[in-house]
Formats: structure tokens, C-alpha cells, sequence
């Protein structure tokens, strides 16, 4: 693998972000709007719920739909890939240059949702030092969000299928991992659901009790399924993906 090549196909993927005005809305337009929206709505004392549950939840939000972008990138570049054979490139220098740019994605998408919660009042318990931890734990699951996307497009024909399927993916986790209220039956099936573990994560972090036997099952729980799921993504869009 080149890192030249690399470099310069992250590179190209990343202008892609600014060029389309879809990609430019969903990946970072959309999660300030969300933020704005929900800090304004939810973070209501009155409604019982506060800002420090508030963002870890629009954190999720914003990397779970990082699902949705890979599927239909990954869709739209299979004429590409079937055409790897006949160019310098290779596919794994394409999938890695896939899963790097995605990863800045959500960095961007991270920081633009905190900086808005910021002029919004939020103040986590934590300061700066919290930001930074929480950004660490973010990225580690958006890894899981790059491998559904990857799982999505293997079975996608076109963009608008993959656009579609991905959303098997993202509702539980919308649902079931977020700051939506759960009765006790639906913290159950929570605890399937990856963002979850992030939600709760998040919040200690935020509340500056993450020094504690919980938080780092959550962060071992985050580590060991993102890394299985973009294993899996990789190999199966490896076999699959391309034809």
C-alpha cells in the first residue's frame, strides 16, 4: 500500500464532501442544524432531560448517519471498483482511503455539534480534557458506523438502495441509543444496540465520572464491536462488493 496513493485518494475524497451539496448537508450541515434544533427544544429542565444527556445524544446522532454516507458512497464507486484491475490502484488502498476520509468526516462532524453546544450553554463537567476524550471514544465507534456501511453496500445494487437499507442500521440505534426515553423492556434491547455504549460513555465523560468500572466496559464494548464490524465490512465487501 502507497501512502502517496493514499494520501492523494483521501485527499479527493474529502473535496468531495465540499463539492457535493447532498454530501455537504448530511455530513455537516445536518448535524449543526440537529444541534441548534435540539439544544434549543429538548435541553429543558421542565422537560427532564439536561444538556449534558442532550449532547451525547446529538453526538450519536450525527456518527450513526456516517452509516448512510459509506453505503452510498461504497454503491456509487462499484464500476470504479470493478475497474481497479486496469489502474495503478489497488482496492485496499481505495477501501482504507474510504475509511479514513469517513473518519475525518465524523471528526468534523463531532467538533462542529460540541462547538454549538458550546455557544449553547453547554459546559461539560469535564472541560477541555472531556472534549478531547470524548472525541477519542467517538472516532473508535464511528469505525463500527464505516463497517454497516460497508455491510450495507455489499448488498446494495445502486446508491438508492444503499441509502435505504442503511436505515436497518440506523433506527435502532437512533431509538435505542440515544436520549429517547426507554421503558424497561427497551433497555433490554439497548443493550444490543452499539450506541448505546457510546450514549453512556459520552455522558460520564461529560459528567466527569468516567473513572469508574463502567465506562471502561462501556469503551470495551465500543472497541471490540467496532473493530469486528469493519472487519466484517471490509471482508465481505472484499468478496462481494464488487460485483
Amino acid at each position: 500500500m502507497k501512502l502517496q496513493a493514499l494520501v492523494a485518494l483521501v485527499t479527493v475524497e474529502l473535496k468531495k464532501l465540499i463539492r457535493h451539496p447532498v454530501n455537504l448537508f448530511m455530513n455537516l450541515l445536518f448535524p449543526a442544524l440537529l444541534t441548534v434544533v435540539f439544544m434549543i427544544t429538548f435541553s429543558d429542565p421542565e422537560l427532564g432531560m439536561s444538556i449534558n444527556s442532550v449532547v451525547p445524544g446529538l453526538v450519536v446522532y450525527a456518527v450513526i448517519f456516517l452509516i448512510m454516507t459509506v453505503a452510498q458512497s461504497f454503491s456509487s464507486e462499484r464500476k470504479l471498483l470493478r475497474r481497479l484491475n486496469t489502474t495503478p490502484m489497488t482496492s485496499s488502498e481505495f477501501i482504507v482511503s474510504q475509511i479514513i476520509s469517513n473518519m475525518v468526516t465524523a471528526m468534523l462532524q463531532v467538533i462542529i455539534v460540541l462547538v454549538l453546544a458550546y455557544l449553547l450553554s453547554f459546559r461539560p463537567e469535564s472541560g477541555f480534557g472531556g472534549i478531547f476524550l470524548a472525541m477519542f471514544v467517538t472516532a473508535l465507534f464511528a469505525l463500527s458506523s464505516v463497517g454497516l456501511g460497508l455491510i450495507t453496500a455489499t448488498i446494495s445494487r445502486n446508491p438508492e438502495m444503499g441509502v435505504g437499507l442503511s436505515f436497518i442500521f440506523i433506527l435502532p440505534q437512533m431509538f435505542f441509543g440515544t436520549f429517547m426515553p426507554l421503558s424497561s423492556s427497551t433497555q433490554e434491547i439497548a443493550k444490543f444496540v452499539p450506541s448505546h455504549y457510546l450514549f453512556n460513555g459520552l455522558k460520564l465523560i461529560f459528567e466527569d465520572n468516567w473513572l469508574n468500572s463502567s465506562f471502561f466496559f462501556d469503551l470495551a464494548i465500543i472497541s471490540a464491536v467496532s473493530v469486528i464490524v469493519v472487519v466484517i465490512g471490509i471482508l465481505l465487501f472484499e468478496k462481494y462488493g464488487k460485483t
